[in-house]
């Protein structure tokens, strides 16, 4: 497997200060976080049979001790989305080892099928991925990726769910899996499971209330319960929901909102900061989103063919997704932006925290067109 240096230079340095509308707790030793700086951090190695990596979305993402592991996803390699191109996915996984606050990529291999749009969930045994594959073989399946100590990803499947399942959620507590909503079988739906990594047992709790369909919702445990924001359907949410493990109940938790701005998560991503709180980056402005389903689903002829051309062609800026960087604090039920992320806002990005380091990894910046641009953010505490 080719070998590489990931990192020889970091470029582009971007500052960006926090604290806006209260400090942050950083994921060690809880300290209130003075800023984060974020710098441009390079890319990935083209896929296994192309020449250049244009960025992928819906990305396997996590960290195991050193290292980040990370992978799949899928873009639109031959023709653009306008011009009718096919999605493509890809096997292919990169282990980058973090040292000196560096990351140097130690292996680029390629699992024995294509994946995309699961559910990525970094513990201390390794990162499960769940789902998300274009066969529907595989679909289902409960995937535990560790780094052996030659810098060599272990790849092992653990378990089978009784249904596929992408654009879900999943989070970890004591040895289960929390995995739901999302397309499961191939159709939308707000069915949420316990599968237990001891027993290989599936259970079915109580669905989600609110909406049937909900698509790309993010997700973290705080305070030990699952904490569910936005994601979306034929319309984007703001809303949020809280479901108490031992009760088998939801409850409300305060909606995605800032001041007096409800934001819309649908297609961000979170990392766990501590036992109170997690980040969220990304998010499809509802506005745009709204509209355009609407009018993808409804226009015809010309009318539909002069919308798709308007809307494929238009400048990510003109999107309006998400780029504050966003904290839900679960102990007091609110939310808080600590200021914006210099770069275009990502959609279906990896985001990974290792310790005071949180990575930004590629992703979606407007319908159709990845990145293939890393940010690594240093969160620095007071």
């Amino acid at each position: 497997m080719k070998k590489g240096l990931f990192v020889t230079a970091m470029a582009s340095l971007l500052i960006l200060s926090g604290g806006i509308g209260g400090q942050v707790s950083a994921a060690e030793g809880g300290k209130p976080v003075e800023r984060i700086v974020w710098e441009h951090a390079g890319q990935l190695e083209a896929q296994k049979g192309f020449d250049k990596n244009i960025g992928t979305a819906g990305v396997l993402a996590g960290s195991y001790k050193d290292y980040v592991i990370v992978g799949g996803g899928a873009n639109f390699p031959y023709e653009t989305v306008l011009d009718g191109g096919a999605k493509q996915h890809y096997s292919d996984i990169y282990v980058l080892k973090k040292s000196n606050n560096k990351l140097t990529m130690v292996e680029h291999t390629n699992l024995d099928h294509e994946i995309g749009y699961g559910s990525s969930v970094t513990t201390d045994d390794g990162v499960y991925y769940i789902g998300g594959s274009p066969e529907k073989e595989f679909a289902d399946d409960i995937t535990l990726l560790t780094v052996d100590k030659k810098n060599k990803l272990n790849a092992k499947k653990v378990g089978d769910l009784p249904f596929t399942i992408s654009d879900g959620i999943a989070a970890e507590k004591d040895g289960k899996l929390y995995i739901g909503l999302g397309k499961q079988d191939g159709k939308e739906s707000n069915k949420l499971y316990e599968y237990d990594l001891k027993t290989s047992k599936t259970r079915e709790l109580a669905s989600i209330p609110g909406e049937a369909v909900r698509n790309q919702s993010v997700a973290q445990i705080l305070n030990g319960q699952l904490y569910v924001f936005s994601g979306g359907g034929s319309i984007a949410y703001t809303d949020g929901y809280k479901y108490n493990i031992e009760k088998n109940t939801w409850s409300k938790a305060s909606s995605v909102k800032v001041g007096k701005k409800e934001i819309s998560l649908l297609g961000a991503n979170s990392v766990k900061l501590n036992k109170d709180e997690m980040m969220v980056i990304g998010g499809f402005n509802k506005e745009v989103y709204d509209h355009a389903v609407k009018n993808l689903g409804t226009l015809q002829g010309d009318d539909l063919v002069a919308f798709r051309t308007k809307y494929f062609t238009t400048d990510p800026v003109d999107f309006n997704w998400n780029k504050d960087i966003l904290i839900y604090n679960a102990k007091n039920d609110t939310w808080r932006s600590i200021g914006k992320v210099p770069f275009d806002a990502p959609c279906g990005e990896g985001l990974v925290l290792m310790k005071d380091t949180i990575y930004s990894i590629n992703g979606e910046t407007k319908p159709g067109v990845r990145t293939n641009a890393i940010y690594s953010g240093t969160i620095l505490s007071k």
